[in-house]
């Protein structure tokens, strides 16, 4: 079969320059453009015959290049936060016609989905949830796009096992964060952090605590490799890696 041709836009960030090389040193891959924001990727994905579009770049121009993304025959995967529940409901509409796929993961490192994941089966019978997620300073998005997909997947899970959404306690008090989809989440940016999230439940006379911590960007690139193989085999939107991986 002949290599994936994957143009990688925002390729001069720190998670751009991780997936340029996670690309160019997968066997089934071939990097044809390596892009950045004063350069025109749609141009150079379709002057290369591009098979898929990975952007990580801003928040700010996240919806513009998904949409042109979808203008090209490519397939896309965007690492890309600051996506809105909206945002997604609009774009799975303009992507269901397409022939090739558009995922959009607010996390690609495995073992995040998994906490998840765990968090999500776990708020089925432990209900009071609070989400605490710690990043560098650079990150521009809050909450993450993580703690966003987390509190969604709760709610989602509460919702099934009838327990619906209980008002957090002290809800509109300014130390208590922001509440999404019925859960506080609580932002934290400090130099020396990377990329973590605790989700804490609590129960009668006892806490459990969901932990996962990032070490290391190359944390994320089995998940943006994967991204790329299954999105060219497929059409529509997908959110979210977990959609990839249970299936």
């Amino acid at each position: 079969m002949e290599n994936i041709r994957v143009v990688v836009n925002g390729a001069k960030g720190r998670m751009g320059q991780e997936t340029v090389k996670a690309v160019e040193a997968a066997e089934d891959m071939r990097l044809v453009a390596a892009c950045d924001l004063a350069d025109d990727f749609v141009e150079a994905a379709r002057s290369a015959g591009a098979d898929a579009i990975v952007d990580f770049t801003v928040p700010s121009v996240a919806m513009e290049n998904a949409r042109r993304i979808m203008e090209t025959d490519c397939a896309g995967v965007i690492g890309t936060t600051g996506f809105t529940a909206e945002d997604v409901e609009k774009l799975r509409g303009e992507a269901e016609r397409r022939e090739k796929g558009i995922l959009i993961a607010p996390n690609f490192a495995i073992g995040a989905v998994l906490m998840m994941r765990f968090a999500a089966e776990a708020a089925r019978v432990m209900p009071d949830v609070e989400i605490i997620e710690l990043h560098h300073p650079g990150k521009v998005d809050a909450p993450s796009g993580t703690a966003l997909k987390t509190a969604a997947l709760i709610a989602e899970a509460k919702e099934k096992a009838g327990l619906g959404t209980a008002k957090p306690v002290g809800e509109g008090q300014a130390p208590r964060g922001m509440v999404v989809d019925g859960v506080c989440v609580h932002s934290v940016r400090l130099t020396g952090l990377l990329a973590h999230q605790e989700v804490i439940l609590g129960g009668e006379g006892q806490t459990l605590s969901i932990r996962h911590d990032t070490i290391s960007r190359a944390s994320f690139m089995p998940g943006v490799l994967l991204g790329i193989r299954e999105m060219v085999k497929r059409g529509g939107l997908v959110y979210g890696l977990d959609s990839l991986l249970f299936e």
